[in-house]
């Protein structure tokens, strides 16, 4: 490509949710554009009517600003000087272009129906079930049965001997055997293009330079080819990325990801609560590497200086939600503790009032604890409801902790706490009084806080201390719920 201007696009179709894969390839195409001074496209390619799904677009577009993905050219309002941006709004261009290509003799008129395209001649290659009948037709015969009225489709008239080849940036040149590629249907009976004649119209035509896409379009890429060739045009750089894989957990083995392995959008982990910058950031080295660091979490500045085609990987990536959920957590860390709490909030769902009062506490020992925001519910659910009693959390060794010894300690545990006034309750000054009460009773340390805190919680695994839990409990239910488990401990011994 001689164009020295960089132009990249992604062009989906509007056939439902945004894969992860389909975000990556935005993701990298943006990204290329950025890093080179580029303009990056979005082109809704709507052809296949069967499959459009009425709000896909919207979707794709609300999908493309939460990723920070802006495209510098596309429709609805975003512009550019070679619209339109939807496939559907562009039926006359890909009728000329048809035409044209019948008029240079490489395409044709196929007036067959569906059970003539179905046949297969034996002995014969069927290209695709359809045995070429009207390949050869005159000029005159076609004409004549145009003039009757009869629907046709117009096929691309492809080599029946040689070779077709291409290079890729990843895979290096690329043959195909012209005996391997049939006749295509460029244009269908309604007018309406088929993906592999449109897009390569809509490339030349908004100059795309670097065709960045998925590799299951390897195949299709000699039909691209001969096109470019049969009009005369410059081939763009094509880079077919690898798949992205997912792994099953009870075999181990990959295969292409899919809802079996777990969420696949970009909107369902969203909906799960990882935070949209981790979602890019992971998705962006699923497949790409910097060359010239070791560093893992990137803004999408940094992203942009570093991205070069070079760092791209020929084999697939898998996807690790373990690693997302770690990149995550690194995300959450680095936040603000008033920025955690606001994004959490809307996860935590219905709150008591005494916990909605101690939200922002609350929110701070979850900020370095959980890896996605829809762990924050399941993670807090102990505070709104006591767990069932479990006798057996009085046990530790460590601390020298017995249900008969936790019985023992709690009535003089729960007195001093009880001559708090509720202006008093909070966690320093708890902590100040219970460290004061360890020293003058002689008392282990790691014993008072383990018997407070499994009081206090009903359950081994918490966000916080002791006497973190207790301020956020409040004074009344944090001493409801000690005489609760002293209750039980009696009970149990």
């Amino acid at each position: 490509m001689t164009n020295s201007a960089i132009r990249t696009r992604f062009a989906p179709s509007p056939t439902g949710y945004m894969h992860i894969g389909n975000l990556r390839t935005a993701l990298y195409a943006w990204l290329f554009a950025r890093a080179n001074d580029g303009t990056f496209i979005l082109r809704i390619e709507d052809t296949d009517r069967n499959r459009y799904v009425a709000d896909a677009v919207d979707f794709i577009r609300r999908t493309l600003d939460a990723a920070g993905i802006v495209p510098d050219e596309g429709p609805d309002g975003i512009g550019g000087d070679y619209g339109p941006y939807v496939q559907s709004e562009r039926m006359d261009i890909y009728k000329k272009y048809a035409e044209q290509l019948v008029d240079s003799g490489h395409a044709y008129r196929c007036f067959c129906d569906h059970t003539e395209e179905a046949a297969q001649p034996d002995g014969e290659k069927s290209f695709g079930g359809y045995p070429r009948t009207c390949r050869d037709l005159s000029a005159e015969e076609s004409a004549a049965r145009m003039a009757r009225g009869e629907a046709y489709v117009i096929r691309q008239k492809m080599p029946l001997a040689g070779e077709t080849t291409f290079c890729d940036v990843l895979h290096g040149n690329v043959t195909i055997p012209n005996t391997e590629l049939e006749d295509q249907v460029l244009l269908k009976r309604d007018g309406m293009p088929t993906y592999n004649f449109a897009n390569v119209i809509d490339d030349h035509l908004m100059k795309v330079s670097h065709i960045i896409r998925g590799a299951e379009f390897i195949t299709s890429t000699p039909k691209h080819v001969l096109l470019y060739e049969a009009f005369g045009w410059e081939t763009p750089v094509f880079i077919h990325l690898a798949p992205v894989m997912g792994r099953d957990d009870e075999t181990g083995r990959t295969s292409k990801l899919s809802k079996r392995h777990g969420a696949t959008s970009f909107d369902d982990l969203v909906q799960m609560g990882y935070p949209a910058e981790a979602i890019v950031n992971y998705v962006a080295l699923l497949g790409w590497s910097p060359k010239t660091t070791n560093q893992e979490i990137f803004s999408m500045d940094e992203l942009i200086e570093a991205f070069s085609l070079e760092g791209l990987s020929k084999s697939p990536a898998v996807f690790d939600y373990d690693k997302l959920g770690w990149m995550s957590g690194e995300y959450f860390k680095a936040m603000t503790d008033e920025a955690f709490a606001a994004a959490a909030r809307p996860f935590a769902g219905d709150l008591p009032a005494h916990l909605e009062m101690q939200w922002t506490a609350l929110a701070r020992l979850l900020r370095t604890r959980v890896a996605r925001l829809g762990e924050v519910r399941p993670a807090i659910a102990f505070l709104i409801d006591a767990p069932p009693f479990d006798v057996s959390l009085y046990e530790n060794k460590r601390n020298k902790v017995t249900p008969a010894a936790a019985q023992e300690l709690l009535p003089a545990l729960i007195g001093i706490l009880e001559a708090l006034t509720p202006a008093q309750w909070e966690n320093d000054l708890l902590y100040a009084v219970l460290e004061e009460c360890i020293e003058r009773e002689g008392w282990r340390k790691g014993t008072v806080m383990w018997v407070l805190r499994i009081a206090a919680a009903g359950q081994a695994v918490t966000p916080g201390g002791a006497t973190e839990l207790l301020a956020i409990l409040g004074r009344e239910a944090g001493l409801a719920r000690l005489h609760a488990a002293l209750a039980h401990l009696s009970a149990a011994n």
